[in-house]
């Protein structure tokens, strides 16, 4: 599968006081690059939350590798699967110029708003489990 490319600036909003990134911040632009994700693969999420179905994210290693600074351009890249008929496995990585200063390995599943796994949407289990 070809890899998923979500570009991204870096704010002073996303900085401390020192215009580094804040580290929970990289948590928040995979988030972002797996939330397209979700859209380009034609899953409605407000239309699962209906029907009472809900992503979560239950497992994310993450590695600090470099910083970006206010001002920088950067890239996630992400490869995903479903690995299980209820879990998505995305591999991420945030970069700047080609170069990784942040990766994370991030296990989200398909559960009932009542906390119960259920199954992927078909549109995630039809790009093939492995």
């Amino acid at each position: 599968m070809t890899p998923h490319r979500f570009a991204l600036t870096v704010y002073y909003e996303d900085t401390d006081m020192a215009g580094i990134v804040y580290y929970a911040n990289y948590l928040r632009y995979i988030e972002r690059a797996r939330s397209e994700i979700v859209e380009e693969v034609g899953v409605d999420q407000n239309a699962m939350r209906a029907n009472g179905i809900v992503f979560a994210v239950t497992r994310v290693e993450a590695d600090y590798i470099g910083s970006a600074r206010l001002g920088d351009r950067l890239e996630v890249v992400t490869t995903h699967r479903a690995a299980s008929p209820v879990r998505w496995t995305f591999d991420q990585e945030v970069q700047r110029d080609g170069v990784v200063i942040f990766r994370a390995h991030v296990v989200a599943v398909a559960m009932t708003t009542a906390g119960k796994p259920t199954r992927l949407p078909a549109e995630i289990r039809a790009m093939g489990i492995k």
